[in-house]
Formats: structure tokens, C-alpha cells, sequence
């Protein structure tokens, strides 16, 4: 496996959240996630309150363009009703991710959306077609660095919280989120991963939800009081999530109740017949109730319940029970029933969820007179109101025993009103504040205003093939190429690039051709003097002709007059070759006889290997290296702890230690300089003298 090395990072890191939608407000949850120059969308919903442009989130403040990554957690309109919007008609490139079950009622509750919208064409969003060419850009996993995945959220079927981690930073959103189970989905799961960063709902603030079987029996009861007294019971739902909650309620509450059969439950929505199909395919993210329901008969398919597409076919003769769409009374199925009964003083409303500032479920709770109709006339208002939420939100209980058991040291509230969310921060905060609690920075950002995180972290380098098939040494110096991909830094040889990356290796081979008037001997002087004697012959050929080696990496064919340069270009051999070059020309400018020029020397190599242990003695600042017995005329000696062959006649070096060849090279060129200086003045046994430094 390879070794680590641990390269300290210097800067410090800034995330940055910035709610676009859904800071200190319930609608069109939109968070900006940054981090590493990653630019990731959280939801892309629309307000319920709120028509055409006005219901978007502020994304005209942001480059759409530089959006990597955008996650839908559930399909509910407040975190996904913009999403078509956005896929086509931005500048937005990037990639869309949602779950199966999401996706697959993402086009049904958007296709209704459309219908049942009440403005002009010209206000609208987007069209039929816009809604169908954004399902191709869905997709249902690691993009550019980003990794993510999903943890069940219990709040709808297919609703998911999203863990984010970008170059070792954990970022958990939960989207809407429910950490109890109820009759049809399980509870939202606990990540076993600690997050730096919580972005978590507060739609319930401090408040406390009812126990789940005195609400169910509350319920029951409303509904049954409703009923026999004459009146129309409405309840306005979603056409998915808590409305087969309250089907199965109703449904097993009418099979326990003889005297109720008679009356009719209708499930009013467009959708019905198609969400319940939904439902069935999708039925292994239920919880296990459900799943062994399933296996005797169909929980959803109810004994009681009718569907109704529209109220064209609804017979208003006496009293039942409507389930109608949209579930805050915007317009629909819903509105049209709720203005018709709302005059009765039998007839009621159960608001069973969440209502948004700004629709008509919600200022019916303020227990008004007379409200406006969708035709502008003014309709009293004496029908019983009730609100009785079955809700599947966090409320205080569930919140803080998250928090408490994943101990996030950041939590950023979204997702819920101005108030509610400012009681929640302080009571989060009381509860953790004092020395034996844990450290958590609470945020409450509005719409547009950005929470800054910092992060100072350490970047890791795998030395990966050949560099890792050898342990090194400690304060051993390794070298090689550094690949950062994705935020993963991996350390290899160039050869190793084919192997372990998409990237190549390529070379440039320069040639360049030059006119030298003079001798060869005179050629071979200036070659030798400036390269220290470090010169291979490869080719002595006859008169005029010659090809060696300079520096190793060098290539001289001679010709004469002609003599050409070939090697492989990088900036050392550039250099070399440049002033082989410079020496070339200069030797044509300034010419010398072949009677200056000094004789070949031999040197005896008991002389060398003793000049190069002397000099190694006092390169290395030690006593001498170890030298075994010479074999074959080889040195062989043991530098640093490392094997090292030398064959002291043309000095070259076998060590398989890089760094130590590399050291011994700098004595080796020493020595070369040192001999040829001996040959220029023809002097094959001339003293030793060189500054070791």
C-alpha cells in the first residue's frame, strides 16, 4: 500500500450557506452550498403563498452557470416547484440529482401544478413541454469532487436527507424531515457520520406535537361529528404524503363504525388513481407494517375510499367526506369545495398540516368572519374550523434530540418562520450553553444573507506505483508528480500517469543544426571543456565524422562542417543544449589551432578511486563511506546506508536511493572537472585540489 506524506494546507477555507429561499420563512426552500470553489443548489421550490416570478427563489442573484450540483430532497412544490423553471430557462449546466420515488411524482404533482394553477399563460412559470424536457435532466450519486448520498428523511415517500463532503468537509441538509414513525413511513434515519455543518428545518420551532393516538382519536372525532350532524367534512391535503396517512386512518375508523358506511369518503385529486400506483411500486420505502400488509393484501387499496377527478362528478346530496387538493386552498378542487360549504354551519374544515403565511388555510385559522372568493365577491365564514396536525415535521422534541445525537458544531436554521425559528435558536443554544456542554454555533439567515464557516484542514499525498513500492526513509527527499483530482492528491512517477490517471505522458525531441569551420579536435576541446568531461563517445566513425553523448541527455552528430544537436527537450537539457550552442558559435568567432589543443590522459584508477573516496570523505562532512573489495574493477560502497556501485574510469553511478545518486552525481562532476583540468594542462598525475564546497 502506499505510504502517506501530509502536506500542511496554509489557507484557511470558507463555506458559505446562503439561503436563496426558505430563510426565516416556509416556501421555496433554496440553499446556496459553496465550498471549494463547488457551487451546490439544496431544493428548488416554489411559495405557496406567492404567484408566477414572485413565488421563485432569489436565483437572479446567483451565477446559475457555476452551479455544480443540484438535490432535490422530497417532491413536495415548496422544494421542487421551480425546479423546471430552473433546468430550462437558466444558464444552469450542471447535474440534477433526486430518489426514484421522487422522481417519479416530480412529473405528476408538477403536471397538476400546471393545471390547476389560477393565472394566465403568460404568467406562467413554465409549460407541459418545459416540465417533460427537465425529467431527461434528472438523474438518480461522485460529480466533480462532490460526493453525496442520501439518508431516508420520513417525511414523504422518497424524501431523503442529502450528506455532502467536499474535500473532507461534511455538510448534512435534511430537507424536510420526521423522526417519528406513523402508520405508512418509517422514521427519519440518524446518520452515523458527524456532520461540520447541520442545515435542518424549523417549521415547528419549540412547539410540541400531540401524542400520535390522541391526535388520531381528536381526528376521528372531529370528523365523525361532522358527519352526523348532516354536514360535508373537508380536508385539504397534498395529493401525496399526508393524505394516505389519513386515508388509512379513515379507511380502518369507517371499518370499525357500522353506522358510518353509508357516508361517503371521497378522494378528491386528479392524481388519485396515479399516486396510489405510485405508492404500490414504492412500497419497499414504507415501513415494515406496510411491507407485511402488502404481502396479504393492499393497505392503499381502500374499502371505503371513492376517487373523484373533479368536482364535474361529485354529487353534493348529503353528508361525506372530501380529501381534496391543494392542501392550503390556493385554488382547486379544494377552493371550489371550501367557498360552497364554508356559509353552512354544519359543514367543516380540518386543517391536518403545515399552513404558509399568505394562503387561505392559513387565515382560516385566525377564525375570520367572511373571506374573498377567487371571483372577488366576500363569503361569510360559519363553518367549523379545526386544525389537527398530522404534519410529518420535526418538532422541538425530535429537533434537539437530533442535534443532541449527532452534535454537529454548526446548525443553520431554515425552513420555518421568523419567530419559530428565533425561539428554536435560543432554546438550542440555553440547552447547550454552560462548560460541560457541546460547543454548537446556531444560525438563523434570512433570504439572500450568507453564514461563513471556516475550515482549516490537511491535504494528503498517496504515493501510488512505482514511488510506493519502497518505504522510504526518514528525511528522505521524494520527488514525482503531483495529480490532484477531486480533491484526492496522489504522487507517482511520469511513467506511472497512463496507469493511474486519464492524463499522458508526451516528449518533445529538439534538433537543432549548426556550421563549425574548424577541426574536430578542436571541436572535441570545446565540448569537453564546457560539459567538465562528462562526454560518452557513441560513434567514432571516419574523419570529419563523430557522434557522442553530453550531460547523458545530449546527442552531437558531427559532420563537419555540419553538427547537429538532438535531445529531449525539458528546462535542463534546454539549458545544456543552449550552451553547447553558445560554445559552438563562440569557437567559430574565436578560433584556436589544433597545436593548443591538449593532449588525451589516462588516468590510473587506484589514483581515482582514491581521489573519489577522499572526496566523498569530504562531500558527506563524515568519515569516508564504507568501501567493500572492489569486483570486476567496480567501486562498491555503502553511502548513507544505501548500495553504490562506481566505475571509477568513466564515473558513472548505479544507486537504486535517488536522492544519494543524486548527491554522489555532484562529486562525480566534481572529479570529471578535477581530471580534465589534470588533461588541459597534460598533467595525467597532478595534485588534487578542489574546494569542497
Amino acid at each position: 500500500m502506499a505510504e502517506v506524506t501530509v502536506v500542511s494546507e496554509t489557507a484557511t477555507d470558507e463555506l458559505i450557506v446562503k439561503p436563496l429561499g426558505g430563510g426565516q420563512e416556509v416556501g421555496r426552500s433554496c440553499i446556496l452550498l459553496s465550498f471549494k470553489e463547488k457551487n451546490i443548489l439544496l431544493d428548488c421550490g416554489i411559495h405557496p403563498g406567492m404567484t408566477g416570478v414572485d413565488a421563485l427563489p432569489f436565483v437572479d442573484l446567483i451565477d446559475c452557470e457555476r452551479i455544480d450540483l443540484l438535490l432535490i430532497t422530497h417532491f413536495h412544490l415548496d422544494h421542487c416547484g421551480a425546479l423546471p423553471w430552473f433546468l430550462e430557462k437558466t444558464s444552469f449546466r450542471g447535474r440534477c440529482f433526486m430518489t426514484h420515488a421522487t422522481k417519479a411524482i416530480y412529473r405528476m404533482i408538477l403536471s397538476d401544478y400546471i393545471k390547476v394553477s389560477n393565472i394566465g399563460a403568460d404568467h406562467m412559470l413554465y409549460s407541459e413541454n418545459e416540465l417533460e424536457k427537465s425529467m431527461d435532466k434528472i438523474e438518480q450519486k461522485e460529480v466533480n469532487g462532490i460526493k453525496f448520498w442520501c439518508y431516508v428523511a420520513g417525511h414523504v415517500l422518497g424524501a431523503c436527507m442529502f450528506m455532502i463532503e467536499i474535500a473532507g468537509v461534511k455538510v448534512l441538509y435534511t430537507g424536510d424531515f420526521s423522526r417519528l414513525e406513523d402508520r405508512h413511513l418509517c422514521a427519519a434515519d440518524m446518520p452515523n457520520i458527524r456532520p461540520d455543518a447541520l442545515i435542518l428545518e424549523s417549521t415547528y420551532g419549540t412547539q410540541i406535537h400531540e401524542n400520535r393516538d390522541i391526535r388520531e382519536n381528536r381526528f376521528t372525532s372531529v370528523v365523525r361529528g361532522i358527519v352526523t350532524r348532516g354536514g360535508r367534512c373537508l380536508i385539504p391535503v397534498f395529493a401525496l404524503g399526508r393524505a394516505q396517512e389519513l386515508l388509512l386512518i379513515l379507511d380502518e375508523y369507517w371499518s370499525k363504525c357500522e353506522e358510518l358506511r353509508d357516508i361517503p369518503i371521497y378522494y378528491a385529486s386528479s392524481l388519485a388513481r396515479k399516486c396510489m400506483s405510485v405508492y404500490q411500486t414504492f412500497v419497499s420505502g414504507m415501513n415494515s407494517s406496510i411491507q407485511k400488509q402488502i404481502a396479504v393484501r393492499n393497505p392503499f387499496n381502500f374499502k371505503h375510499v371513492k376517487y373523484l377527478r373533479s368536482i364535474d362528478y361529485f354529487e353534493d346530496i348529503g353528508p361525506c367526506v372530501v380529501l381534496a387538493t391543494p392542501g392550503m386552498l390556493q385554488s382547486g378542487l379544494s377552493r371550489e369545495l371550501f367557498e360552497s360549504w364554508c356559509s353552512e354551519p354544519k359543514n367543516g374544515c380540518i386543517i391536518a398540516g403545515y399552513c404558509v403565511e399568505g394562503t387561505l388555510a392559513k387565515h382560516i385559522l385566525t377564525e375570520p368572519d367572511e373571506i374573498a372568493a377567487l371571483n372577488g365577491h366576500r363569503l361569510s365564514v360559519r363553518m367549523q374550523i379545526a386544525y389537527i396536525s398530522f404534519s410529518a415535521h420535526t418538532d422541538y422534541n425530535q429537533t434537539s434530540d437530533f442535534i443532541r445525537q449527532l452534535k454537529p458544531p454548526n446548525a443553520i436554521f431554515v425552513h420555518g418562520e421568523a419567530s419559530e425559528m428565533l425561539r428554536l435558536r435560543l432554546a438550542i443554544s440555553r440547552e447547550y450553553e454552560g462548560p460541560n456542554g457541546n460547543e454548537i454555533q446556531t444560525f438563523t439567515p434570512r433570504n439572500t444573507e450568507e453564514v461563513k464557516l471556516y475550515f482549516r484542514g490537511e491535504k494528503t499525498a498517496k504515493m501510488v506505483g512505482r514511488l510506493a513500492q519502497k518505504t522510504p526513509s526518514d528525511g528522505q527527499i521524494i520527488s514525482g508528480i503531483l495529480v490532484k483530482r477531486n480533491f484526492n492528491c496522489h504522487l507517482m512517477v511520469p511513467e506511472d500517469l497512463p496507469a493511474y490517471t486519464d492524463l499522458t505522458t508526451n516528449s518533445f525531441m529538439q534538433q537543432m543544426h549548426l556550421t563549425f569551420d574548424g577541426e574536430m579536435s578542436v571541436l572535441n576541446h570545446y565540448v569537453r571543456d564546457l560539459a567538465c568531461g562528462s562526454v560518452k563517445i557513441i560513434d567514432k566513425g571516419e574523419a570529419g565524422k563523430q557522434s557522442f553523448l553530453v550531460y547523458d541527455s545530449i546527442t552531437v552528430h558531427v559532420n563537419l562542417p555540419k553538427v547537429t544537436l538532438e535531445w529531449e527537450s525539458n528546462p535542463v537539457n534546454d539549458m545544456y543544449a543552449q550552451a553547447l550552442m553558445s560554445s559552438v558559435m563562440e569557437s567559430n568567432l574565436n578560433p584556436i589551432s589544433v597545436a593548443d589543443v591538449p593532449m588525451d590522459a589516462k588516468f590510473d584508477t587506484a589514483q581515482s578511486r582514491e581521489w573519489l573516496i577522499e572526496m566523498l570523505g569530504d562531500f558527506f562532512d563524515t568519515d569516508a563511506p564504507a568501501t567493500e573489495k572492489p569486483e570486476g574493477g567496480l567501486m562498491l560502497l555503502t553511502v548513507n546506508g544505501q548500495s553504490v556501485r562506481i566505475d571509477p574510469n568513466n564515473l558513472t553511478i548505479s544507486c537504486e536511493d535517488e536522492s544519494v545518486r543524486n548527491r554522489l552525481s555532484t562529486v562525480m562532476d566534481r572529479l570529471r572537472r578535477i581530471r580534465y583540468s589534470c588533461v588541459a594542462s597534460r598533467s595525467p598525475s597532478c595534485k588534487m585540489e578542489v574546494d569542497d564546497k
